[in-house]
């Protein structure tokens, strides 16, 4: 207990530490700006100057939900399907009150003219933490990305996914059936117009795997991942007078290697592969209705709320080998304007797994979502919304299943402040 508790404080020292390092490096570049106006020496003097934009950005968001049934305390500000009990008050008790504040977001935007063209940069942070410091307030990168022309690079969202077809709601964990991932990446976006938009990228790769029943048979627990072939994805995106239609693709590589010398090797591979298309359909000039169907196999890791891309098939420990999940999604919302100051939305959305027969009776095979809300807005910088929302999981063959009605009530507070200069 006593280590557990120093690795904690040790690990807030460090979020503390990363957190208070942005913010200085965010405070020196505000407080600087002015200095961009002026030539750094003479030599500079008789060149034309660079037109500098910076934007910084964000918001507070806090979260005050009362959850009826039981969900992971870890993901209590997500309702996520997947963190639904997998067995009976796996999560106990029912009905807890949770306020957060973990969404809060804080960016810094760039736009500055080179001769190659427009140089854009996008850092942006929130409070959501993930991996080691999951369930905790601590600092975490979205989006760390530039863009120079045609070519981009580093962390941003994945072409695969369509950011758009998100409704227009204040619970930021949105649709468990949308494609989802802001990835490292190498893009290249040939097309960019008033028309569409053709963008195509290397992405680091990943991938996780269900090896079910078979879990903890000696065989297996020395197989590992083995990630040295880039994800490709791809999206083109068409605009029309009524809205848009979005088509994204993904091809990637699942490889696993047995690092045990002794008996079967389970060393393997295949191939993940899915399509996303989507569209937003204007009505009524104010209204929008959000579609999304996806289909694929092995790219569960892309999907906003979704288990594992790999799981076991045989019949035996003799005979097991790995295979690619398939996986369908699908994404449906409305959002519709009552007036200036009050908007609704409504909508469900799914994810569904066919599973292998060698995952464990109560793997994940199902998840729904559901969603109505009211959003006031007295003015633009300043967001209230009261939502219900409803959440299920389906098991694969045990006949379980848990659903997490919640309400859930948000402030949002805008912020943001425009900079120029010249370099």
């Amino acid at each position: 207990m006593g280590i557990q508790y120093s690795q904690r404080i040790k690990n807030k020292k460090r979020t503390g530490a990363l957190f208070l390092q942005a913010s200085c490096l965010l405070a020196v570049i505000l407080t600087n700006v002015d200095a961009l106006a002026q030539p750094a020496d003479s030599s500079h003097a008789n060149k034309p100057p660079k037109k500098v934009n910076m934007e910084i950005f964000g918001f507070i968001l806090t979260n005050v939900i009362y959850d009826f049934k039981q969900s992971d305390p870890k993901w209590f500000d997500a309702p996520r399907p997947t963190k639904l009990p997998a067995y009976k008050n796996q999560y106990a008790p029912d009905g807890n009150l949770y306020f957060g504040i973990r969404f809060t977001r804080v960016g810094l935007r760039t736009d500055v003219a080179t001769p190659l063209g427009a140089l854009k940069t996008l850092f942006e942070f929130d409070l959501y933490g993930s991996g080691p410091e999951v369930g905790q307030t601590a600092f975490h990168i979205r989006h760390a990305y530039g863009e120079l022309g045609k070519f981009g690079i580093g962390q941003t969202w994945s072409p695969f996914m369509d950011v758009d077809v998100f409704p227009n709601s204040l619970e930021l964990f949105e649709p468990c059936g949308a494609a989802f991932a802001r990835n490292i990446q190498l893009r290249y976006t040939p097309i960019q117009n008033e028309r569409g938009r053709l963008s195509i990228a290397l992405e680091k790769p990943g991938g996780t795997a269900d090896e079910g029943i078979y879990a903890e048979k000696i065989e297996l627990k020395n197989t590992k991942p083995h990630l040295n072939v880039p994800d490709l994805t791809a999206d083109y995106h068409a605009k029309y007078k009524w809205g848009y239609v979005e088509l994204g693709g993904l091809l990637k590589e699942l490889k696993w290697e047995d690092l045990d010398t002794l008996g079967k090797d389970y060393s393997g591979h295949k191939a993940g592969w899915g399509f996303n298309l989507s569209s937003g359909i204007t009505i009524r000039k104010k209204d929008k209705l959000h579609l999304q169907v996806m289909y694929g196999k092995g790219i569960e890791s892309y999907i906003r709320d979704a288990p594992a891309d790999v799981g076991v098939e045989g019949t035996s420990i003799s005979d097991v080998e790995g295979v690619a999940l398939p996986v369908t999604s699908f994404v449906g919302f409305y959002d519709h304007s009552w007036n200036k100051k009050f908007s609704s939305t409504i909508g469900y959305s799914f994810v569904k797994i066919k599973n292998s027969n060698g995952q464990a009776p109560n793997a994940f095979k199902m998840g729904e979502y559901a969603l109505a809300n009211i959003m006031y807005t007295p003015f633009k910088d300043l967001i209230f919304d009261l939502g219900f929302i409803y959440t299920k999981r389906t098991n694969y063959s045990d006949g379980w299943s848990a659903n997490g009605p919640r309400l859930q009530f948000n402030c949002r507070l805008n912020f943001s402040q425009k900079l120029f200069g010249d370099q």
